[in-house]
């Protein structure tokens, strides 16, 4: 007998309605899966060259201060070229004095033997007729004096010629390296701008190839930046010192560099007060093979040269206020004393050597047939107008704020980047040829989601900086005297950071870096 049974299914076999309901999540699942796993690809790639692009930008803003170090290390190189130059003119004005005082030393012995010769016939009547004898030798003795007297001038005369040839090829020589600075400056600024001359081109070509080129308003705060480096030239925010002013500094210089023959000729002696400088051959006609007996000698030997503002100034100190250089002096000056037979006698003698504009002065007046124009001063005009003339030189413009680093320029860059590479063979993470895909969702409308990364920018900035190396190194102020310029990456303000972004082009960055406690 068959009873009747009711069959039941299990609770945990699916209806046939719902079958394919696990299969359908884990299609999504490694949709989704596959959708993270691109995004991450996109987003290692997008930070990989994020950071390449950031040390681009830090090379090129370092690459700049290297080049603008360069440039100010070889204006402190350059400006001690052109103190040299004075330097030089100083030491041939001095061997111009000392040999223009050779005639001026006969005459004084001339002058001392007619004093001489007038003691002597002083002293002859009405009994003693030797003296007599002994007035005539010594006037004798004060022509040959005077003899000896023209024919050093003409030797001196002989040599003025090529004298002032080399004051004119000294003159030239620092107008020549003045020009050298104008045409570093020039292509430094150049480079400092479109970040691509001196070889700055090849950074984006072998570190971060298709990046964009500096930021043209970028550029232009780098060019600015630099220039208000040096007094003289165009700045935006400091206004230049006067010529007069520069003209100064160089002349204290070059007077502070003189070496101490053009400074002072006073020492050493050799024989009866004569400095070493000067021929024995000259000192036996002087004060033996003349007079031919006798005590002669030379007392108060001193000479000197120097850049003063007139000739007067020759006898002042080498640093005079005021002293802009217009006039390169030297003086050669002292006593000779003479004891003879029954007399004595003295005379003294000066030599000046002097160079300007206006035509200078040369004495004695015997040694001179030509005039001294061939200086032009230092510093006589304009930096922006002083190119083949005006003897100018590349002075730094200090500043006393310390939020502008004392004057120290600053250097920026600001680079961008297309990341999306938009073609499947080079970068299959991006999906495709648009980097994003679709989502349609009935009648809520399409929906696009981007896993690819467009355009990305970077910001550095570099400090040129001056530092001598030493323990008080830092003491030392900045200058363009002594070649310790470096360069560093610097940190950012806000501020500064915005008003790079906004000459950038970027505002809404530049907005974002003024954010309140916003780090940078």
């Amino acid at each position: 007998m068959h009873l009747p049974v009711r069959t039941v299914r299990s609770a945990s076999r699916p209806k046939r309605g719902h079958r394919g309901q696990a299969l359908v999540l884990a299609c999504l699942s490694f949709l989704l899966l596959a959708l993270m796993t691109t995004l991450s690809f996109n987003l290692s790639h997008a930070l990989r060259q994020k950071m390449s692009l950031q040390q681009h930008s830090d090379a090129l803003a370092y690459s700049m201060g290297v080049v603008e170090a360069r440039a100010l290390n070889y204006y402190a190189a350059s400006n001690r070229a052109i103190a040299s130059t004075y330097v030089g003119m100083t030491s041939v004005h001095g061997y111009m004095a000392a040999a223009s005082a050779t005639g001026e030393m006969m005459r004084a012995g001339q002058m001392s033997f007619f004093i001489i010769a007038a003691l002597e016939v002083a002293q002859c009547p009405p009994y003693n007729f030797q003296h007599c004898f002994d007035a005539l030798e010594a006037v004798m003795i004060a022509m040959d004096y005077s003899s000896k007297a023209s024919e050093y001038d003409q030797k001196v005369q002989g040599v003025e010629g090529s004298f002032n040839k080399v004051i004119e090829e000294l003159d030239n020589m620092a107008n020549r390296i003045h020009g050298s600075q104008q045409t570093v400056h020039r292509a430094t600024k150049n480079a400092l701008r479109d970040g691509q001359s001196a070889d700055l081109s090849q950074l984006t070509e072998k570190n971060v190839p298709g990046a964009s080129e500096l930021e043209s308003g970028v550029g232009g705060m780098n060019a600015d930046e630099f220039d208000c480096a040096v007094d003289g030239m165009n700045c935006s925010r400091a206004a230049n010192s006067s010529t007069k002013s520069r003209a100064q500094v160089m002349t204290e210089i070059a007077n502070a560099s003189r070496p101490g023959w053009a400074a002072n000729r006073s020492l050493p002696v050799i024989m009866n007060g004569l400095p070493t400088y000067y021929k024995r051959e000259f000192i036996q006609d002087l004060l033996k093979d003349i007079p031919g007996e006798g005590t002669h000698m030379a007392v108060g030997h001193k000479g000197t040269a120097k850049v003063t503002q007139t000739k007067s100034n020759i006898h002042g100190p080498g640093q005079v206020t005021g002293n802009e250089g217009k006039v390169v002096v030297a003086d050669e000056h002292g006593r000779l004393i003479q004891q003879w037979r029954h007399g004595f006698g003295t005379g003294g003698y000066e030599a000046l050597v002097a160079s300007s504009e206006n035509g200078g002065s040369h004495e004695p007046s015997g040694a001179h047939s030509d005039q001294h124009d061939k200086f032009k001063g230092i510093n006589t005009k304009d930096l922006m107008g002083c190119s083949s003339n005006g003897n100018c030189f590349m002075k730094f413009r200090a500043s006393d704020d310390p939020a502008r680093d004392w004057g120290q320029p600053r250097v920026y860059s600001y680079v961008t980047k297309q990341f999306f590479v938009g073609g499947g063979a080079q970068a299959p993470w991006e999906l495709n040829s648009s980097g994003s895909f679709t989502l349609t969702h009935g009648a809520q409308g399409d929906g696009q989601l981007r896993l690819a990364p467009g355009e990305g920018a970077a910001l550095s900035k570099a400090l040129v900086y001056y530092h001598r190396l030493g323990p008080n190194g830092w003491k030392e102020a900045p200058g363009l005297f002594n070649p310790y310029w470096r360069v560093k990456l610097h940190p950012f303000s806000a501020q500064e950071a915005a008003q790079v972004l906004n000459r950038a082009g970027n505002s809404d960055a530049a907005q974002l870096a003024n954010a309140k406690d916003l780090a940078l």
